[in-house]
């Protein structure tokens, strides 16, 4: 690709929650968000029934990582083990200040007040997570979408592909951005097979939606975003509404911890990235302008 390649470097020893010790082998530019990942704490209780309680992953921790890939903004998302419960997010956002947007998770009963003070805190999004969730359900898209819709939120949608492709009409009517993470939970074998792909795309390319290029490993039958297949069906995103299209590293994998998938290298998640953008205009869009534009950071001044 015509992005600049560099040799890699050892990162900062005993790195948690990623495998690998070499740092990207592509420059990243400036301003880089990380759109997804999590911070766990044990001295929160767990929601009930909650499936993944990975050990301990704070916000120091987390600084390690970005020093190793190079990114400055992040995007911090409640995970399914707290359910509606948004103080440990809440706690890190403040620790990580002007550079972090969150998305947190809400049963829809909260005031005006509550919603507006979640906003001043940069919460930027809801998620509604009904594949490892523990607090929703598909019959709350829409009156999550009415209430957070006069604060200019998005809705961030996990489920599978088959629930997905029964929503079409639903979507489409949301007075909302959707945005999807994790590939929209799509595997490589699924691409140009699933309706649920082609939905995806055409939300896309009708601008109704976004995607996260996040947790290809979750996705790819290999479990690794080394996966070749992986290839494609980054790339019909990619292709369907470049503008449209972040990244998140899905930091600190709790899947991995919870050992149902091996521990990804985060650089390689990077480097793939860069495979899959194929060019150093549409790599910065993917890392900088398109975050910018979803969460309401300062617009990138490309001075790098």
């Amino acid at each position: 690709m015509s992005a600049t390649r560099k040799e890699h470097s050892q990162s900062p020893a005993g790195m948690p929650y990623s495998a690998g010790m070499q740092r990207p082998g592509i420059a990243v530019p400036a301003d880089a968000c990380d759109c997804h990942l999590h911070v766990y704490d044990s001295g929160f209780p767990a929601a009930p029934g909650a499936r993944l309680r990975p050990p301990d992953a704070s916000i120091s921790d987390y600084r390690l990582l970005q020093q190793r890939l190079g990114t400055r903004r992040a995007v911090l998302v409640t995970p399914s083990t707290y359910g509606t419960d948004n103080r440990v997010m809440l706690r890190a956002l403040e620790a990580l200040g002007a550079d972090a947007r969150g998305v947190a998770v809400i049963d829809g009963a909260q005031s005006n007040e509550q919603l507006g003070a979640l906003h001043a805190q940069g919460v930027r999004g809801v998620r509604l997570n009904l594949s490892l969730g523990v607090a929703g359900s598909v019959e709350m898209l829409e009156p999550l979408a009415q209430r957070i819709a006069a604060l200019g939120w998005h809705l961030q949608l996990l489920m599978s592909p088959d629930a997905l492709a029964a929503l079409g009409d639903t979507l489409r009517r949301l007075p909302v951005q959707v945005v999807f993470d994790h590939f929209a939970r799509i595997s490589p074998a699924q691409s140009g097979a699933h309706p649920a792909h082609a939905l995806v795309l055409a939300l896309l390319r009708e601008d109704r939606a976004w995607l996260k290029l996040s947790g290809g490993y979750l996705v790819s039958a290999h479990v690794t975003t080394d996966d070749p297949a992986l290839t494609d069906l980054a790339r019909s995103y990619l292709d369907a509404n470049p503008d449209r299209i972040v990244w998140g590293s899905d930091w600190p994998h709790a899947t991995a911890s919870a050992g149902i998938h091996p521990m990804p290298d985060d650089a390689r998640q990077m480097d793939r990235l860069a495979d899959w953008t194929s060019d150093v205009d549409l790599f910065r869009r993917v890392l900088v302008d398109n975050p910018a534009a979803l969460y309401g950071f300062a617009s990138p001044a490309h001075s790098d």
